[in-house]
């Protein structure tokens, strides 16, 4: 395992994105419970890649917060603005969701990042996220009801750390631990 900056953690990642080699452009996901910094996390590295001069779509299913506007976003980056073909292979989607390593879906990712927090920790985020929106015994009721026994059963079934290549342990996301895995 490896610790350091958020800096020092999205140049690893941005690497690991460098290293991968397929025929195609490169599908980098990003799993993990909801609340555990997905979307900060894919955010972040796609600015980093594309300082780097590459080509990045952005795309997540954890939409549901934002304004359409911002759901369906147009202009240069989003999915309809980019216009690189299935011949840019230097291109990249980076895409955040939940459930990401299930087995229908698993063989669709080349690089899979796993996006650890504790499930206690995605409660209180989620209270600071929806606080605009949803009441604090809201929040707290709908993921302690839904949210924490959906990634209980997913990880019991499916077992998402076992299929990834990378896991960020976010608990902490300025200090966070990382750890690269081999299949």
């Amino acid at each position: 395992m490896d610790q350091g900056t958020r800096d020092e953690m999205l140049g690893r990642l941005a690497e690991a994105v460098g290293s991968v080699t397929v025929t195609h452009p490169t599908r980098v996901a990003i799993d993990g419970p909801p609340a555990a910094g997905k979307t900060t996390l894919a955010e972040e590295l796609a600015v980093v890649l594309r300082t780097q001069g590459r080509d990045v779509i952005r795309a997540t299913i954890d939409d549901f917060l934002f304004p359409r506007a911002r759901r369906y976003p147009r202009g240069e980056y989003s999915a309809e603005g980019c216009y690189f073909d299935t011949h840019d292979y230097d291109a990249l989607l980076v895409f955040d969701g939940v459930f990401l390593m299930r087995p229908e879906l698993i063989d669709r990712w080349d690089l899979r990042i796993f996006v650890s927090t504790a499930l206690e920790k995605t409660v209180d985020r989620a209270v600071i996220r929806e606080r605009r929106v949803s009441s604090r015994a809201e929040v707290e009721r709908r993921w302690r009801k839904r949210y924490i026994p959906s990634q209980q059963f997913y990880f019991a079934t499916v077992r998402p750390t076992d299929h990834v290549d990378i896991i960020v342990h976010n608990d902490e996301p300025q200090q966070p631990v990382w750890a690269t895995q081999t299949h």
